[in-house]
């Protein structure tokens, strides 16, 4: 039997085999296999040993024996009744790895869901867990931003936090602490700490003109007022000394009520000096801050006057990324950084299989880098409307690129430990490239006539959404919905009836892109009561995993194609 007839997720680093089986007791406990702890192992680390007689742990710590059950329980996933004789000596390559979920665009979980994702996560070796938050935890005194939304509220996350702990995960805070803070910052209660007034416009890093606010003003007393609230309402909520700050893409700071700070010290100096006083808050509710280093990497003459102790989350969701030189950066200023990859769900309907790829692997070549902690995470851009399936798939591939590095990764390894069928996982792959071909010319247009690929999104999800078609023609669009319509036909049935609808409506809303993108071409038009039919099956979706809080801004997108077609 080779290793990857196992299937196991994460590949373990040294797998023996000895070519028997052992017979699998109906009912059977942890006394089935009993555990020993042995110092000499790596951290995390541990040997399983399957004989005919039973089964046997050496771990190094607590960590290494969870792992070492998780992989136990795994073996009798694949083969049930009897496993193969073997033993694994194995250790992860990254000892923190992570998996960061948006709770603030716009769907959160409800607790029986998150019940079920924290166990999944922990049967594959996840160790850490953060929720991105905005204006989603029901902060007292703040009800304006999240009123309607069906926030968490601090008994939900203290429960959080304890699930995770008996999961062996760290829950750590996470909140933005600068931008992307226009779900505070619309309301005419915050106006007055917003770097950008409520009618202004600003431009958003090159790609697109922006209206309204989105990052507090740093010469705004007040906004650390704001911040400070905020940390000390969290913090004692969750045991971990971490907290995220965010404070990322602050791309309209410097064109507002700050221009002229920025036009005298320079951008830099203006960002650093609010991001120490943020870190200064986070210190004070004894925690340790991270923030994302995109806007601090743009100044490296700037970099070591980055906060002491801070450490720096680099960033990006293409092949490439380079997380190599941002870790070097930071440890050569006597950082700590991380990587966080993308699952390359958002922005796509159906998933970036080539891109994610790339991605991850480049991600786990900074941990030569000095990375040491990789955190994978999934956004829900434009209203969260990936499907659970299309992320999840992304999630086990990160995990098993954070705890097994550039060891090679079977996609079935995902299908049977996330959806129950082995098939699913290269069908998923499948479908992630379907569009593949159109968005390597579907990017910017050059001054050459070129197009760049298009990057953080598919061209399905391009089209969708753009005013003006540029992406493909009427017989590639067509190509493409033979491919859709042959994959339907050929989808694996997984162990969830959910899972098997979500899927089914993937494509379904993959497809009706591809009817519209014709359409658009000169085609035939599209009946609206497809997207009505659509529209309604995604609120069912919704509805069986997440609150209805964010329901309706996510359907706002499709509603938007609705008038349209109507």
């Amino acid at each position: 039997m080779s290793d990857t007839d196992l299937l196991l997720l994460p590949t373990p680093e040294r797998i023996e085999h000895h070519g028997g089986w052992l017979e699998v007791p109906a009912q059977h406990g942890d006394d089935w296999a009993p555990a020993t702890f042995d110092v000499s192992l790596p951290a995390q680390g541990y040997v399983l040993e399957v004989t005919a007689a039973g089964c046997r742990i050496r771990a190094a710590d607590a960590a290494g024996e969870r792992h070492a059950r998780a992989t136990l329980a795994q073996l009798i996933t694949r083969f049930m009744t009897r496993i193969p004789t073997l033993t694994i000596h194995d250790r992860p390559l990254f000892a923190i790895r992570g998996v960061m979920l948006d709770v603030s665009r716009d769907r959160i979980p409800t607790m029986v869901e998150f019940a079920r994702i924290i166990a999944q996560l922990a049967a594959w070796k996840i160790n850490h867990l953060q929720l991105y938050v905005e204006h989603t935890v029901a902060y007292a005194g703040h009800a304006t931003a999240w009123a309607g939304l069906d926030p968490l509220t601090p008994d939900e996350v203290r429960q959080l936090d304890d699930l995770c702990a008996h999961h062996g995960i760290e829950l750590a805070a996470n909140q933005n602490c600068f931008g992307h803070l226009s779900g505070f910052l619309k309301h005419p209660a915050y106006h007055h700490l917003a770097e950008i007034g409520p009618t202004g416009t600003w431009d958003f890093n090159g790609l697109v003109t922006r209206t309204g606010p989105f990052s507090l003003c740093p010469g705004e007393p007040a906004a650390l007022n704001f911040v400070a609230d905020l940390l000390a309402q969290l913090c004692p909520l969750i045991r971990s000394p971490w907290v995220n700050v965010g404070c990322d893409e602050t791309f309209d700071v410097g064109q507002g009520r700050s221009r002229e700070a920025v036009a005298k010290r320079g951008r830099a100096a203006v960002y650093l000096d609010f991001l120490r006083e943020v870190c200064r808050l986070a210190t004070a509710q004894g925690k340790r801050p991270q923030f994302w280093a995109d806007i601090a990497l743009e100044h490296p003459e700037a970099l070591s006057e980055l906060p002491p102790g801070a450490l720096g989350l680099t960033w990006g969701y293409e092949a490439d990324a380079r997380f190599d030189r941002w870790c070097d950066q930071l440890r050569g200023v006597g950082r700590e950084a991380w990587v966080c990859p993308g699952t390359s769900s958002w922005r796509s309907i159906t998933g970036r299989t080539t891109e994610r790829r790339g991605n991850l692997l480049a991600a786990v070549s900074a941990h030569a880098h000095g990375a040491s902690g990789f955190l994978v995470t999934d956004w829900g851009d434009l209203g969260h409307r990936q499907q659970w399936p299309v992320a999840l798939h992304g999630l086990a591939e990160a995990a098993h690129r954070a705890w097994s590095g550039t060891a090679a990764w079977d996609p079935r390894c995902a299908g049977l430990h996330a959806f129950g069928n082995p098939a699913l996982g290269p069908w998923l792959d499948a479908l992630g490239d379907a569009d593949r071909d159109l968005r390597v010319i579907g990017g910017k247009l050059q001054t050459d006539g070129r197009r760049l690929p298009l990057r953080n999104a598919t061209a399905l999800f391009t089209d969708l959404h753009l005013t003006d078609p540029y992406i493909g023609t009427v017989a590639e669009w067509q190509a493409l919905d033979g491919r859709l319509k042959q994959l339907a036909q050929e989808q694996p049935v997984s162990d969830s009836v959910q899972i098997d609808q979500e899927l089914r409506h993937t494509i379904a809303v993959a497809r009706f892109a591809c009817a519209r993108a014709v359409a658009r071409r000169g085609g035939s038009p599209v009946p609206a009561q497809v997207l009505r039919d659509l529209i309604a099956e995604h609120r069912q979706l919704w509805l069986a995993r997440s609150r209805p809080g964010g329901l309706a801004a996510s359907c706002g997108h499709y509603e938007t194609i609705l008038k349209e077609l109507s």
